[in-house]
């Protein structure tokens, strides 16, 4: 499956599938629905919490997963991006983080299998509604809505049920708290040391202000990717929060930067709840914008996130797949196993790896010797 997927980036754009929720509501689904059988008397409200549809509508999920695989789509997300305890806790819904991360996992593993082409499971990994850099009262600038140690608890279950579940690669996105994504990075590598395995890795950050390049917590592109380079990643990129004009400058300064494939899924724009579907940006907008970028060289891998669907993703592959021009990682990625495990780090003064026994991760080298400049805001 690496070799497929390795093979994949080097010939050309691989796709990603769009949006689940705005698919989702598509469906009207009402409280009982959302319950199903299993969980109709739950002393909550569950309607909204697309996560649950894994157990209680499996068949919603399925389909809305092979609509996207028909429209071209080479990678599917799990319906997965709340299945850890810290944001099921909104709903009392702790215990079945696992049971609900598997499951999303299982949903788009029947999808791709049962699927005619060569497609891949990517087991989606969110933020959670917590922020664990940022103080949540004004009062108390030490104040935090959850802690490094609880997150990566909450996303070493969340892996685990994925895995288990048949993810062939794990996607964390949206992150809009870098440490909630190191935590997240932490949880992963310290799973697949215990376990004896690897998957690809993606990154995926959010930025949410049209016009800035500073995240939620104010680091800048350059800043976001000093702060993760060390983490053995397929790819680094973007999504969600800003429609393709907007996160256009972005991209080209994560693309400029990045010695590591490149990922985009912008929204179809900014949310405007007076249009029929929320977004402005249809199928036939959005795909031409896109294929710029690939023209520009800046990715290697592109989807829709939030207000995309199957059509917005058919038009992307039209307008994408004959690009020939990719984005070209100057460092290996991180695609298999390796035997020779290590925490490598790289100094302005010295190019070789420099190993600390904090913990054992795999290890690739630069083709090319240089390193992306640092930037002093990390």
């Amino acid at each position: 499956m690496n070799a497929d997927l390795e093979r994949l980036l080097r010939e050309r754009i691989v796709f990603l599938d769009g949006a689940m929720g705005t698919m989702i509501q598509t469906y009207k689904l009402d409280e009982r629905q959302y319950r199903g059988e299993r969980f109709k008397d739950w002393n909550r409200d569950l309607k909204g919490l697309t996560d649950l549809l894994n157990i209680t509508q499996p068949q919603i999920i399925e389909e809305i997963h092979r609509k996207y695989l028909e429209a071209g789509a080479d990678i599917l997300e799990t319906n997965t991006f709340n299945s850890q305890s810290i944001s099921l806790a909104d709903y009392g819904l702790e215990k079945f983080a696992y049971e609900m991360a598997k499951a999303g996992a299982q949903c788009a593993r029947r999808a791709v299998d049962g699927f005619k082409g060569k497609a891949f499971v990517a087991g989606a990994i969110g933020p959670t509604t917590k922020t664990s850099s940022i103080s949540t009262d004004v009062n108390n600038p030490g104040a935090r809505g959850t802690t490094f140690d609880e997150l990566v608890a909450a996303y070493t279950e969340q892996v685990r049920g994925l895995v288990d579940g048949g993810a062939d690669i794990l996607l964390v996105e949206t992150i809009f708290d870098t440490l909630n994504g190191k935590a997240a990075f932490f949880a992963i590598e310290k799973f697949f040391e215990e376990k004896g395995t690897r998957l690809p890795v993606m990154a995926s950050v959010t930025f949410i202000q049209a016009g800035s390049n500073r995240g939620v917590t104010g680091q800048t592109v350059e800043g976001f990717w000093n702060s993760i380079s060390h983490v053995p990643l397929l790819s680094v990129g973007m999504n969600c929060a800003l429609g393709p004009k907007e996160m256009r400058p972005l991209i080209e300064e994560l693309a400029a930067i990045a010695p590591i494939y490149v990922s985009a899924h912008p929204n179809a724009g900014l949310p405007n709840p007076l249009l029929p579907t929320g977004f402005p940006e249809t199928p036939e907008s959005l795909a031409p914008q896109l294929r710029e970028w690939a023209e520009s060289g800046f990715l290697n891998v592109v989807g829709g996130c939030c207000g995309t669907t199957p059509d917005h993703i058919r038009a992307m592959v039209e307008a994408v797949r004959n690009v020939k021009r990719l984005h070209s990682p100057s460092r290996q990625p991180i695609l298999i196993q390796n035997k020779r495990s290590c925490w490598a780090s790289r100094s302005r003064s010295n190019r070789t790896p420099r190993i600390t026994r904090r913990l054992r991760l795999t290890c690739a080298p630069f083709s090319n010797p240089t390193t992306p400049k640092r930037s002093a805001t990390t």
